[in-house]
């Protein structure tokens, strides 16, 4: 491809069908910026070890010298037993002695700068895209708040696999109808992470949350 039609396709909008609740196509849509984040695979990996590392409970613990009860009496006397010098019972070096070194309670989290954050995110929501992983529709609007109207949405859409649903705003009845689906999460825009846009085949988004997205994460 030579470098003027490279130019014009970088500058020509991405276009994406959106459809209804009932699968239908009901118009395309122009897509953000964000959706032409370049592949930033070493941005993405921080990121994701950033996240995991920040859901560490680290309330691992080994007792020191200090916490093993016992061992307040010197075992034997110093000289003349012919046996080598011990003054606790509690010693590393004894079964069922202290720990030396051993993990204590810490923090494991780190943040990465909150541009680096956006870049990623950016970058994996754009993975989705050119993976054809990207479905849009116009609203969701459930009639009840029930598991079998989550996957009739689903299996309108012709969505298989596991699915990461995001919203604009709060909506109770959709978060409460999707829980039961081990395979489905229902994210708000600002709880969107590349953690979870990684973890699920599909990213299905409303018009509104693309918007709100955008706005988030825009460079």
């Amino acid at each position: 491809m030579s470098q003027t039609a490279n130019d014009e396709a970088k500058s020509a909008p991405l276009r994406a069908t959106v459809r209804s609740m009932s699968g239908s196509q009901v118009g395309e849509v122009d897509l953000p910026e964000i959706f032409r984040e370049k592949a930033r695979t070493h941005l993405v990996y921080e990121a994701v070890q950033s996240q995991l590392a920040s859901r560490r409970a680290g309330t691992h613990a080994t007792k020191t010298r200090a916490f093993v009860s016992g061992g307040g009496k010197k075992p034997w006397r110093q000289k003349g037993t012919g046996r080598a010098r011990a003054g606790s019972s509690r010693s590393p070096l004894w079964a069922g002695g202290a720990t030396v070194f051993g993990p204590q309670p810490r923090d494991y989290s780190y943040r990465l700068p909150a541009q680096a954050r956006r870049a990623a995110l950016r970058s994996a929501i754009a993975d989705r895209h050119r993976s054809g992983g990207l479905f849009l529709v116009d609203q969701i609007e459930l009639p009840e708040a029930k598991t079998k109207r989550v996957v009739e949405l689903l299996a309108a859409l012709g969505l298989g696999g596991s699915t990461l649903i995001v919203t604009a705003g709060k909506d109770e009845s959709l978060e409460r109808a999707a829980r039961n689906l081990p395979a489905v999460r229902v994210l708000r825009t600002e709880g969107v992470n590349v953690v979870d846009v990684l973890k699920h085949k599909n990213l299905l988004l409303t018009k509104a949350a693309m918007q709100a997205l955008a706005e988030r994460v825009g460079a």
